[in-house]
């Protein structure tokens, strides 16, 4: 009896035993199950960043958003652009912070945005995404070719399915016939020829802060201008003789813009107010000189700058306009390329433009104009002879520079430029 005792305990005891040993190992499962599922639900969209209107400089908050670059459910890198918003002075792109997918827009184009804004939202982890999409393209693609399987069984039905694009194809060719008709439909406006249709168009920022800064310059400077001609023939001649050589050595063309720069810097040191703006009660005079050279692009006239004009040569000037050329027209433009000129130059000759009296970039006190060249019978050493003459003129703010002042100023350009040898000995 004892021994059947003893072998019931042992029997019992190795029941509970394998009893424990299957709930743990049912635990260590049901704990992986767990882990897995978590894993399944842990998902891209709790890590979803979205991204606000950035910092664009400390006098500008809010903008127009333009384009969106980057739609809904396209794919970006790092620092790729995705909109870009239009302020009064620049264009502003916001890039993306990471590569990711773009999920959502969270403002419309022409909408007003301001700094800080929530403006899109990206989900990183643009290789998941696409790999995706990617599988049920594969699939679609796999379940096209098996219906194409019996056509191919039955010859008889291939041959008859190809004659009858054959036949569709006649069809196709009238088709343009149907594109005449568009050409007779776009007929009808073009022969209206007293139509009073209008058309409304709103203005961008640039050009309503365009327009606000020259009303300001109109009502707030006492503009005045005067006007002088220059014999061109010396620089002409000049450029000439060394532009080859200056593209070839430095690969920048030489123009007449670096001439009328160098020229205008070192008559600024002998009139000293022309490079003057009135703060408050008082008259900032300046030792350098900052130059601003308006530059025509599809949005409007900005006025980038180049810093410290009066200690560049011809070719450096000529390197200088050209970037700040490039960057305008790109619309690659900074707040810091378009700050704190002190003198303006505006070339409408470029354009054809014979006179013209430009208005003055406030709070400067000068802008000289440039215009077209022209061959003009002239007065030389008592002869009349053919000369290319351009009209240039000098709008100048009265309240800083008299017209003695200004004329003077003018002149010495005048004399610079006629003999451009005369700037080596200034």
């Amino acid at each position: 009896m004892l021994s059947k005792r003893i072998i019931a305990i042992a029997r019992g005891r190795a029941l509970l035993n394998s009893k424990s040993a299957l709930s743990v190992s049912r635990g260590w499962e049901t704990a992986s199950v767990h882990v897995k599922r978590a894993k399944f639900h842990s998902t891209n969209l709790l890590q979803a960043e979205t991204v606000k209107v950035p910092q664009m400089a400390e006098s500008i908050t809010e903008g127009t958003l333009k384009t969106w670059v980057k739609k809904v459910g396209d794919s970006v890198s790092a620092d790729e652009e995705v909109a870009t918003i239009e302020t009064d002075k620049i264009d502003v792109s916001v890039n993306a912070p990471t590569s990711g997918v773009i999920k959502e827009h969270l403002a419309n184009e022409e909408d007003t945005v301001t700094v800080g804004q929530d403006l899109f939202v990206i989900e990183p982890g643009e290789a998941g995404a696409k790999s995706e999409s990617e599988p049920p393209k594969e699939s679609e693609s796999e379940s096209k070719p098996a219906p194409e399987e019996p056509k191919a069984s039955e010859p008889s039905k291939a041959p008859e399915s190809k004659p009858e694009p054959k036949k569709e194809e006649p069809k196709k060719e009238a088709a343009p016939k149907k594109d005449s008709k568009p050409s007779e439909t776009s007929k009808p406006p073009a022969p209206a020829a007293g139509s009073r249709n209008e058309t409304r168009v709103k203005m961008n920022r640039m050009r309503l802060r365009i327009a606000e800064r020259l009303k300001e310059s109109q009502n707030a400077a006492a503009s005045l201008t005067t006007f002088n001609e220059i014999d061109m023939s010396s620089l002409i001649d000049m450029r000439k003789r060394y532009k080859d050589a200056v593209l070839k050595e430095h690969e920048v063309k030489l123009g007449y813009m670096s001439a009328f720069a160098k020229a205008c810097c070192l008559a600024l040191k002998e009139i000293p107010a022309a490079n003057a703006s009135i703060e408050g009660e008082e008259i900032v005079y300046r030792d350098f000189v900052d130059l601003s050279v308006a530059v025509a692009t599809p949005k409007g006239l900005v006025t980038p700058v180049v810093r410290n004009a009066e200690g560049m040569n011809f070719v450096e000037i000529e390197k200088e306009i050209a970037g700040l050329g490039k960057k305008a027209r790109d619309g690659k433009l900074s707040l810091e390329d378009m700050a704190g000129g002190t003198f303006t130059i505006s070339n409408g000759g470029v354009f054809g433009s014979l006179y013209g009296t430009p208005i003055i970039n406030l709070p400067q006190s000068a802008v000289l104009g440039m215009h077209s060249i022209k061959d003009r019978p002239v007065v030389v050493d008592g002869q009349i002879v053919i000369r290319p003459i351009m009209v240039v003129a000098l709008t100048y703010d009265h309240r800083l520079l008299d017209g003695r002042e200004a004329v003077t100023f003018l002149v010495k350009v005048k004399e610079y430029l006629e003999d451009p040898r005369k700037m080596l000995l200034a």
